[in-house]
């Protein structure tokens, strides 16, 4: 990890992100007082399950990966985080701790804002609290998704399921596959590394998909689409 100052080449001056443009000047200056300019690197941890909240963090560039750190070093995959996405908003609007970890997938950078500073805008401005409301209610809904894929479906089900959500991220991030271990993928269905990998053949073998190294590519997605839909 490492602080970006002003005489770096990535420095951000101003805060250009389509969701900072509902602040009045004022409040923008309130964020640009209280943000840090911060360089993750590849496999950092950007914030950790457990640990004290005292700043939320709008990822800039890069990718990440968000996760639940369970027993025996056992983790389940929830999410990826792409630029333009805030991370620890749940600390803002209920506990004041991280209740997940995240690590960078990539190099990131990402502002760190005082979570305090963050507080007094949402509480000024209706319009700008709103949004990040929304997106808050979005991650909820994806974990109830999640949830209910883990508590309902089989293997076949949740590893397409799996497919489906990151064949999504590919407009953004076409290669998002190959950033991904096959661990990475079975932690993201909740099921051990060598079902996934029997099951991709298997998924080959049907001509559903095709496996390109560590890229994948989804031939046949209503298909896909059906076997995550019966489960």
């Amino acid at each position: 990890m490492k602080t970006i100052t002003e005489a770096d080449k990535d420095f951000v001056c101003e805060i250009q992100a389509p969701c900072f443009q509902q602040l009045s000047r004022e409040e923008v200056d309130q964020i640009r007082n209280s943000k840090t300019q911060v360089l993750f690197r590849k496999g950092d941890t950007l914030t950790k399950q457990g640990t004290f909240a005292s700043y939320i963090l709008f990822l800039i560039s890069g990718v990440v990966k968000l996760y639940i750190e369970g027993n025996d070093n056992r983790n389940f995959n929830i999410s990826i985080i792409l630029p333009g996405e805030f991370i620890g908003l749940s600390s803002v609007f209920s506990k004041n701790k991280y209740t997940y970890t995240t690590s960078g997938l990539t190099d990131c950078q990402a502002l760190l804002i005082e979570k305090e500073s963050l507080e007094r805008i949402l509480r000024g401005n209706g319009t700008f609290c709103f949004n990040l409301t929304q997106r808050y209610c979005v991650q909820n809904a994806d974990l109830h998704e999640v949830l209910h894929n883990q508590q309902f479906k089989q293997m076949n089900g949740r590893l397409a399921g799996t497919l489906l959500y990151l064949n999504r991220l590919k407009e953004n991030q076409p290669n998002i596959f190959q950033l991904l271990t096959r661990k990475d993928l079975a932690n993201f269905a909740g099921i051990s590394t060598e079902s996934t990998v029997k099951l991709l053949k298997m998924f080959e073998k049907e001509g559903l998909i095709e496996l390109q190294e560590k890229d994948i590519l989804l031939l046949d997605i209503d298909n896909i689409l059906g076997i995550y839909k019966r489960g």
